[in-house]
């Protein structure tokens, strides 16, 4: 980790701590001093999320995006795509605002695409939890946790961000009070038990392993996370006075009350399991007075779900109805849960059947010792060349039954292998570079001349007597003309190829003039 990322690492938790204006502050005079930098980027779209700046962060993530290609990075690219896609998502479900679901889940799967080719351990991190919370917004649940336990171990692993683990752990639990929260709403009360128990085992383990200078911060949110655990399932008495203090703490850090808005419905809960009904309500009124607009559709539901429930319980007629309400509301949104789940599931199947399609294709193209194109993909590339004029080299190696016979297969591959790489070192980007079967080479190189062909095929033979503890030497055949002929072109280039090895080979020989061959009118 550089001293820029680890920078931008240290203000990322910052913005999220408390300190969000410094840390945007910081971030945006960084910038400036030493360029682009796609972290940099991420801690401003972090800040400007949590003042609720949304138009800015999105600005940030753009300008991010950019800057992770630039840098050839898949990790932060992923990292910028699973945020947009959380933040179009949240903005689509709380603001009303129109946004296309499809690009959402397209860009989640093409940044889980990123994330698992990515070894550098920071931007690794950060892609996975990116795409993790994109998935929480959508209520995917089951598609949540492996990220965050993907970023645990990496972290677990690379030392310079060890102390993050205890944030991942707090994550996980909170996956899963939110899932409880759901659960509790569709009537399956044993699997939101189930579920809280879970979270209560990670925000333990979270609390203890937590660490740097925000540890304060993340044990009391840890903590928090454990005592919400408990309101529904052994210890009401303790989780209510627990809640209560952790949420103190959490707001005099300067966390946004949003952030722990989802332990109102637990401290309620716990407060109504130990007796004091009165308190319970009133305690999740003013909960329901105080929602923002960007609470969520989870959040919001469960807080007025648990407000019926407390309505009814202090024995008011018109929290019945406003019960069955919330139930056939709450069935609706676990269905459409469902359906997006299947969405994104037959999304990311169908994604991961092209992408082997591609790499199948790709490989039957390939010369599997080599590395570069087969025969198959040479006379496909001469079928489809019809523009313009083109030249061809024929080679054949020299001399390699001698390595064979002398040094062994292991050798001869060895040689094939150096052959091939010093023939794509002396051509463009255009060129196609094909071993067309045992020691047998062709290059179809569109647009040039002959003359110049034939200064490429000078270059191979010199670079392949160059190559050390290799006697191998080419015979190069040369021949040019338009591309429709290029059937005829090849031909003669091969011809031309078998007059240099007759000559004994390590040399070039050119066809003669392509006009002058052709058959008499």
């Amino acid at each position: 980790m550089d001293d820029v990322t680890r920078e931008a690492m240290r203000l990322l938790e910052e913005a999220q701590a408390g300190g969000t204006h410094e840390a945007l502050e910081r971030a945006g005079t960084l910038l400036l001093q030493v360029g682009d930098r796609a972290c940099l980027h991420f801690v401003r779209a972090v800040a400007y999320d949590v003042l609720g700046d949304p138009t800015s962060s999105e600005q940030a993530l753009d300008e991010m995006l950019a800057a992770a290609e630039r840098e050839d990075s898949p990790g932060w690219q992923a990292c910028a795509l699973g945020t947009r896609a959380s933040q179009r998502a949240r903005l689509g479900e709380t603001h009303a605002v129109e946004y296309d679901l499809d690009s959402v889940m397209r860009d989640l799967v093409q940044a889980e695409t990123y994330a698992v080719i990515e070894t550098e351990p920071v931007a690794a991190v950060h892609a996975r939890v990116a795409i993790a919370f994109a998935l929480m917004e959508l209520r995917l649940y089951e598609l949540v946790g492996p990220h965050y336990e993907a970023a645990y171990e990496i972290c677990a692993h690379d030392s310079s961000q060890s102390g993050k683990r205890s944030m991942w752990l707090i994550n996980l639990a909170e996956l899963h009070l939110h899932w409880a929260l759901e659960l509790y709403q569709v009537g399956q009360v044993q699997q939101a038990e189930d579920h809280t128990a879970q979270a209560e085992v990670y925000a333990v383990r979270a609390a203890a392993e937590v660490s740097g200078p925000a540890a304060d911060v993340w044990r009391s949110y840890a903590l928090l996370a454990a005592a919400c655990a408990k309101a529904d399932r052994h210890d009401p008495t303790t989780a209510a006075v627990e809640i209560s203090t952790h949420q103190a703490k959490l707001q005099a850090y300067g966390m946004s009350p949003l952030v722990v808005a989802f332990c109102e419905p637990f401290h309620a809960v716990a407060l109504r399991r130990t007796g004091r009904l009165d308190e319970a309500l009133e305690l999740i009124g003013r909960a329901v007075a105080a929602l923002p607009g960007d609470a969520g559709v989870l959040i919001t539901s469960a807080t007025h779900h648990t407000h019926a429930l407390l309505l009814a319980a202090h024995g008011s007629a018109d929290a019945k109805a406003a019960l069955a309400y919330g139930a056939t509301l709450a069935a609706a949104l676990w269905q459409q849960r469902q359906r997006t789940l299947h969405s994104f599931t037959t999304m990311k199947s169908l994604d991961l059947l092209r992408r082997r399609h591609e790499q199948a294709a790709r490989a039957a193209d390939l010369d599997a010792l080599t590395g570069i194109a087969n025969r198959r993909a040479f006379d496909e590339a001469v079928r489809r060349t019809q523009d313009g004029d083109v030249a061809v080299l024929v080679i054949d190696t020299d001399k390699f039954k001698q390595i064979n016979d002398t040094a062994g297969h292991e050798a001869g591959d060895a040689a094939l292998r150096a052959i091939a790489t010093a023939l794509t070192a002396n051509v463009r980007d255009q060129d196609l570079v094909a071993r067309l079967g045992g020691d047998e080479f062709a290059v179809l190189l569109p647009g040039l001349d002959t003359g110049t062909a034939y200064e490429m095929g000078r270059r191979m033979v010199d670079a392949v007597r160059a190559l050390p503890d290799c006697p191998a030497t080419l015979s190069i055949g040369v021949a040019g003309g338009p591309a429709v002929d290029l059937q005829e072109i090849v031909r003669r280039a091969d011809a031309a190829m078998y007059r240099a090895k007759r000559r004994g080979g390590d040399d070039v020989e050119e066809c003669e003039d392509y006009i002058e061959q052709l058959p008499a009118a």
